[in-house]
C-alpha cells in the first residue's frame, strides 16, 4: 500500500471517527431511517466506489498529477511558477472545478440520474457523505485527472486536496450543528452542516443552490447561495418527494441500480419527519 493511500486513508478515519462521535453526542435531527439500514447502504457504496477506482483507475488524479511534472505538462508549467504558486492555485482550480461539476450533475439529466442516488437519502449525516453511485465518483475522477493535466497541478496540491475533499464531504455532511454564534463566521469560509443541509432540502430551488463543498465563496461568487431554507434550519425537509419510500432510499440494490429505473410516484411509507434540535 503507498504512502498516499495511508495518508487518505487514516485522515479519512479520523474525521469520520470524530463525525461519528460529534452526532452520537450532540445530535442535529432525529432519523427517518433506522441508521443500520442506512449506514450498511452509505458504506456499502464507498466500499464498491473504492474497489471500481482501483481497478479501473488505479493511478488516479495523483498519478495524473504525476505525469504532468515529468513531462512538464499543464498551464502552471508553461507559466513557470514557483511550487508554492502552483500549489495554491492548484487547490484553488479543483475546488471550483468540483463547484461546477456539482452543479453539471444537477443540470444534465442522465447525470442528476446518478447525482439523484446522493440526494435520495432521507436522512442527513456523516454516512450521507459517502453516498455516492459507483459511477459518478469514476466520472469525477476523469474530471479532475483532465483538470490536473491541463493546468499540471502539483502532486502535492492534489494529495492535499483529495484529503480536503473527504474531509469536508464528512464534516458538511454531519447530522450536527456549530454553535450559532460560531456557524455564521466559519461559513464565511467553509461549508457548514447548516449550508449544506439547505442543499439537500426537498424544496427544487433550495437543491439546486449551495453547491461548494470546501470553500463557500463560489456560491456567493457564481450566485447559487442560499443563506437560510423557507422552513427554517429545523424544518428542512431531506431527500426527494419521488424517493419517500424506505427500500427506494436506504436499499442498497435499489440505489445501485437507481439511475437505470423510472423515477418512481410519490409515496409517503416513511416515519413522519421529526427533528431535534442540539443548539
Amino acid at each position: 500500500m503507498s504512502a498516499e493511500l495511508w495518508i487518505r486513508l487514516g485522515c479519512f478515519l479520523g474525521v469520520l471517527l470524530v463525525m461519528t462521535g460529534w452526532e452520537y453526542l450532540s445530535p442535529k435531527r432525529s432519523n427517518r431511517i433506522a441508521k443500520a439500514l442506512r449506514w450498511r447502504t452509505n458504506f456499502s457504496m464507498v466500499v464498491v466506489s473504492s474497489v471500481l477506482l482501483r481497478l479501473l483507475i488505479p493511478a488516479g488524479a495523483i498519478g495524473a498529477a504525476l505525469w504532468a511534472e515529468t513531462n512538464s505538462f499543464g498551464v502552471l508549467h508553461s507559466l513557470n511558477v514557483s511550487t508554492a504558486v502552483a500549489m495554491v492555485i492548484g487547490f484553488l482550480l479543483l475546488d471550483v472545478a468540483i463547484y461546477w461539476q456539482h452543479r453539471l450533475f444537477h443540470r444534465v439529466p442522465w447525470l442528476w440520474r446518478l447525482h439523484r442516488v446522493h440526494h435520495a437519502d432521507l436522512d442527513f449525516d456523516v454516512s450521507t457523505g459517502l453516498r455516492f453511485h459507483p459511477i459518478e465518483i469514476l466520472l469525477s475522477m476523469l474530471i479532475k485527472i483532465a483538470v490536473v493535466i491541463a493546468f499540471g497541478i502539483p502532486a502535492i496540491a492534489v494529495l492535499i486536496f483529495e484529503v480536503v475533499l473527504n474531509a469536508t464531504s464528512l464534516f458538511n455532511h454531519g447530522n450536527v450543528a456549530l454553535p450559532r454564534w460560531l456557524e455564521k463566521p466559519v461559513r464565511m469560509f467553509i461549508v457548514t452542516q447548516e449550508m449544506h443541509r439547505i442543499h439537500h432540502s426537498q424544496r427544487p430551488v433550495e437543491t439546486d443552490s449551495n453547491f461548494s463543498f470546501n470553500f463557500s465563496l463560489w456560491d456567493r461568487l457564481f450566485g447559487t447561495y442560499t443563506a437560510q431554507s423557507k422552513d427554517g434550519s429545523d424544518g428542512i425537509n431531506i431527500g426527494l418527494k419521488e424517493y419517500e419510500n424506505e427500500g427506494e432510499s436506504a436499499g442498497f440494490w435499489a440505489l445501485l441500480t437507481n439511475p437505470f429505473r423510472p423515477t418512481p410516484t410519490r409515496s409517503t411509507n416513511v416515519k413522519s419527519n421529526s427533528p431535534t434540535t442540539s443548539e
